[in-house]
């Protein structure tokens, strides 16, 4: 199946809200602090995604996506994707967008964070040819300030 990838515009921010507020708790709201969890809203999932800006793309309908990938300079911050749209070749496209567009902006290895309890992505991004290098702590942006968290560190040559 074919999944054209383009960038997100203002009418995709409420359903890319719910797609993210929805797979982050079904991802991980068991694994993580109960505090960090209570700063997980829908307001400050499009908090966020507005700060993305040109970062952000989707796959799907204008106003209707089925997923999106989030990129900071050079990592792919953020990869969700509706469950309606799973195992049909989405996260893959727009894990390669995000990869060509990393790329083109001269990343020569691009870097990922994965929950510690979000095998399912952990064993995604193996097959697309990410090598995870260990547990680090990272700084996660919320809307009480920056909140300390230990993930899984994916890396990934995007140039030689």
């Amino acid at each position: 199946m074919t999944h054209p990838i383009r960038p997100a515009t203002p009418a995709d921010i409420p359903a890319l809200t719910e797609i993210w507020y929805q797979g982050w708790h079904e991802a991980h709201a068991a694994d993580v602090p109960a505090a960090l969890t209570a700063l997980r809203t829908r307001d400050d999932f499009t908090r966020r995604l507005i700060g993305f800006d040109a970062g952000l793309h989707v796959g799907g309908p204008d106003g209707a996506p089925l997923g999106f990938v989030a990129l900071k300079p050079d990592e792919i911050n953020q990869l969700y994707v509706a469950p309606s749209a799973r195992g049909t070749g989405l996260a893959a496209a727009l894990m390669a967008d995000a990869e060509a567009r990393l790329a083109a902006g001269g990343t020569p290895i691009a870097r990922l964070d994965c929950g510690l309890g979000n095998h399912a992505a952990a064993r995604f991004y193996a097959r697309q040819g990410w090598r995870e290098e260990g547990v680090i702590e990272v700084m996660l942006d919320t809307s009480d300030g920056p909140f300390p968290l230990p993930v899984r560190r994916f890396t990934k040559r995007l140039s030689q």
